[in-house]
C-alpha cells in the first residue's frame, strides 16, 4: 500500500527517522559552540574525538544526569600538555600545579550561552566536593581577559570557584577542545581520565559519582 503521495510505508517511515535525526543534531549544535567566538579565529585542530578509546557511556539511572552519556572516557588515562594560564591575581600557573589532586576542568568563554547555564552546577559541585583532593578550575578561553571573566561570575553569582583566565586561548588548542564547553576529568597524576564535550549538570548524582570514582585509591 502506498500514501497519497506514492510513497510506501518504508519510505514514509524512513523520511520520519531522518527528520528525527536532524532535529536532535540541531538541539546538540544548539549547546555546544565552536571553540572560535565571533572575534576569535577559526581553528583547524584535530578534533579530540580522534584519538579517544570508544565511548562507555556513564551510569546515569536517568533524570537529570543523563547529560553525562556523552562522557567519554580514556582507557588508559592519557597524558595531557602542560598548559598555561594566569590566576586572577595574574600569577602565571600550569596544569602541573594541580598534580595530586583531582581537577574536572572546564573551558569556557563569556560569549558561550551553554557555559552560563552550567557554571552554576560546577559552582555548587566545587563548594560540595572541593577540598585538598579535589577543585573544579573553570578556565576561561576568552580574549576579553580577565575583568570580563570576573564580571561573568558575578553575574551568575559564582562563589566558590577560583577565576583562571587563558586570554590567548593556546590552553584550548594544546588540550584539543574543539568547543565549549568542554570539560576534562584529570587523575590525581596528571592524566586525563576522560572528557565531555557540551554542557551538564555537574551537580547531579551522575557528575558526583564520577567523581568519587575518580578520587578513590589506585
Amino acid at each position: 500500500m502506498t500514501d497519497k503521495d506514492g510513497r510506501g510505508p518504508a519510505t514514509s517511515q524512513l523520511g520520519l527517522i531522518s527528520a528525527a535525526l536532524a532535529a536532535a543534531a540541531l538541539g546538540f549544535a544548539a549547546v555546544y559552540v565552536t571553540q572560535g567566538g565571533p572575534d576569535n579565529e577559526k581553528g583547524t585542530e584535530k578534533s579530540a574525538a580522534a584519538d579517544a578509546v570508544p565511548a562507555k557511556a556513564v551510569a546515569t539511572g536517568g533524570g537529570e544526569g543523563d547529560s553525562l552519556v556523552a562522557f567519554v572516557r580514556k582507557n588508559p588515562p592519557v597524558d595531557l600538555a602542560d598548559v598555561s594560564f594566569d590566576d586572577e591575581a595574574g600569577t602565571k600557573r600550569s596544569l602541573a600545579d594541580f598534580k595530586g589532586k583531582v581537577v574536572l576542568l572546564n573551558l569556557w568563554a563569556t560569549w558561550c550561552l551553554p557555559c552560563r547555564h552550567e557554571m552554576p552546577s560546577l559552582d555548587r559541585l566545587q563548594k560540595e566536593m572541593g577540598s585538598d583532593q579535589f577543585e573544579v578550575v573553570a578556565l576561561s578561553l576568552d580574549r576579553a581577559g580577565k575583568d570580563a571573566a570576573r564580571k561573568f561570575f558575578d553575574e551568575i553569582k559564582v562563589a566558590n570557584l577560583k577565576l583562571y583566565i587563558d586570554p590567548t586561548m593556546k590552553a584550548g588548542n594544546g588540550l584539543r577542545a574543539v568547543g565549549m564547553p568542554t570539560t576534562i576529568l584529570i587523575g590525581k597524576d596528571g592524566k586525563e581520565l576522560g572528557r565531555l564535550p557540551g554542557p551538564a549538570e555537574w551537580d547531579s548524582p551522575a557528575a558526583k559519582a564520577l567523581v568519587a570514582e575518580a578520587l578513590k585509591p589506585s
